[in-house]
C-alpha cells in the first residue's frame, strides 16, 4: 500500500461539509502520487480529509471550500471536449463495528501500485484514500477511480466513484 502518515492534526469535520468542483485549480496538498494509467499521468493529491484527482481534461475536487454550496451530488456527468466524465457519491453512517470493518476494506483496496492514502494522526481510523485503475469500456480503456473519507468521531464514511472515458 502506498500509505503516507500525514502531517496535520485530524480535524474534527462532518461529511456535510463537503464540496465538489471540477473547476478549482490545485489546492494546497499534504501528500501527492502521479501514476500513469491508459496514457494518462494521473494525479492523486491528499487535501486532509479532502482529495483532488487530476486527469486530462478533470480537476475533481471534493473538499471542504469556503463559500461553495456544502454537499456533494449523488451524481454528476459532464460531456468534455473529447471525454465523458462520471461522478457519483454516497454518505453513511455506520455503527463502530462496521465503521472498523469497512475502514480495514478500504485500507486494503488501497494497496495497489495505483493507490494514495493518507492516515491522520490520532486515529488509524481516520483516513483518506483513493485508487485509480483502468477497466474495458465501450470505447476503449477507461479509466475509474475510487475515494473514501472517514470520520472516525461520527462513523461516517463518504465513498465516491469517478469514471472518465475517451470518445
Amino acid at each position: 500500500m502506498y500509505a503516507v502518515s500525514l502531517d496535520a492534526p485530524y480535524l474534527d469535520t462532518d461529511a456535510d461539509q463537503l464540496c465538489f468542483s471540477l473547476d478549482l485549480t490545485e489546492r494546497p496538498a499534504l501528500a501527492e502520487r502521479v501514476v500513469s494509467l491508459g496514457g494518462l499521468d494521473v494525479r492523486l493529491r491528499l487535501l486532509g480529509a479532502s482529495h483532488q484527482v487530476l486527469a486530462g481534461p478533470v480537476r475533481e475536487t471534493v473538499a471542504c471550500l469556503q463559500g461553495a454550496v456544502r454537499g456533494l451530488p449523488e451524481t454528476c456527468t459532464r460531456h468534455l471536449p473529447g471525454w465523458n466524465y462520471a461522478f457519483g457519491a454516497t454518505t453513511r453512517r455506520l455503527t463502530p463495528a462496521e465503521f472498523s470493518a469497512e475502514v480495514a476494506q478500504v485500507l486494503d483496496q488501497a494497496t495497489t501500485e495505483h493507490s494514495l492514502c493518507g492516515v491522520f494522526p490520532g486515529s488509524p481510523e481516520a483516513v483518506t484514500a483513493v485508487v485509480v485503475e483502468t477497466v474495458e469500456g465501450p470505447y476503449g480503456a477507461e479509466l475509474v477511480w475510487r475515494t473514501w473519507h472517514t470520520y472516525p468521531q461520527n462513523g461516517q464514511i463518504v465513498s465516491t466513484y469517478s469514471r472518465l472515458e475517451a470518445r
